[in-house]
């Protein structure tokens, strides 16, 4: 016994591997650096002082740390009250997504007469649809402009998603479960409640985070179809503000300070900072969500996008 381990132990790897390996490793780690330091850059410049940001000295670590930024974005009222409702949006209209895009994807797991003309109803809708003119007048004639319910239901199902979940459910759950309950009573719908979904917490995570991350940072859909601005999300209103901050090439804004050189100055190293700090504000969320879905985002993407 101690004789096997000691020779295991001996084993080691050719030195092709061992440079292959060790020349992989940096080469990956000299990826996540240009990928992760732009966000780090955008986290330390929205606590920054706004002239160590213009002059380019913030590059690896905040300078003179300030919350003019945040303080600038956060004077605007109406940011609570759309945060608010952006969490309201999307956690409902995720909710409802998921459960439509679980029944839908089971609905297309099993047999049933004329199942390649559904599916290719849906895979259809991936690659053609009516246009943004159409949708509105829909929208409008059924009375759903200015809505809440409408910030919900809209966009409810992405083919995309259906498709993957549809594929995790075939090639995870046997049909033998299905026959199972059968015998015993069981009806689709009770199938579903009790097995289909118990089994499919992966693909599930996976939508969540789908859904989610879409639907917090949709900013289009209450550009268009919302005229209340106490119903705007917060992407929206964010997207004003940043304008409203960073318009300091215009004329209304040189006109609004011609007499107020020291408003105007304080003005650009507000919009300076502020956009970092809209960023932050916006995609903070979305970056938590998927540090709690991680474990089970790749295995499940990777499980659901298989060809069945």
């Amino acid at each position: 016994m101690e004789k096997a381990h000691a020779q295991k132990k001996k084993i080691q790897k050719p030195m092709g591997d061992r440079i292959f390996d060790t020349i992989n490793a940096v080469i990956w780690v000299i990826i996540l650096a240009v990928i992760l330091y732009p966000l780090w850059l955008i986290l330390i410049a929205s606590v920054s002082d706004p002239d160590a940001v213009i002059a380019g000295e913030v590059l690896f670590w905040p300078k003179d740390f300030s919350l003019m930024g945040y303080e600038a974005v956060f004077d605007n009222d109406e940011l609570i009250r759309s945060y608010l409702n952006a969490i309201i949006y999307t956690v409902f209209g995720t909710l409802l997504s998921v459960v439509v895009t679980m029944m839908a994807a089971y609905s297309l797991s099993r047999k049933f007469s004329g199942k390649k003309f559904v599916n290719f109803y849906f895979v259809f809708t991936m690659f053609f649809n009516g246009g943004l003119i159409p949708q509105f007048l829909m929208v409008r004639d059924l009375g759903l402009m200015d809505t809440v319910l409408l910030m919900i239901i809209i966009n409810c199902v992405s083919v995309w998603n259906l498709m993957v979940a549809r594929t995790y459910i075939s090639m995870n759950i046997p049909n033998d479960l299905y026959e199972a309950a059968a015998i015993d009573g069981a009806s689709h719908f009770t199938y579903f409640l009790r097995v289909v979904l118990p089994l499919s917490g992966m693909i599930i995570a996976v939508l969540c985070v789908y859904y989610g991350v879409a639907r917090w940072n949709d900013y289009f859909t209450a550009l268009v179809y919302i005229r209340d601005r106490a119903k705007l999300p917060l992407q929206t209103i964010l997207r004003e503000i940043l304008a409203t901050l960073t318009a300091t090439n215009s004329d209304s804004f040189f006109s609004a300070y011609a007499d107020d050189i020291k408003g105007m100055t304080e003005a650009v190293r507000k919009a300076e900072v502020a956009k970092y700090c809209c960023i932050v504000i916006s995609t903070g969320p979305a970056v938590i969500l998927y540090i709690f879905m991680q474990k089970y985002f790749v295995k499940g993407v990777m499980i659901g996008s298989l060809k069945g």
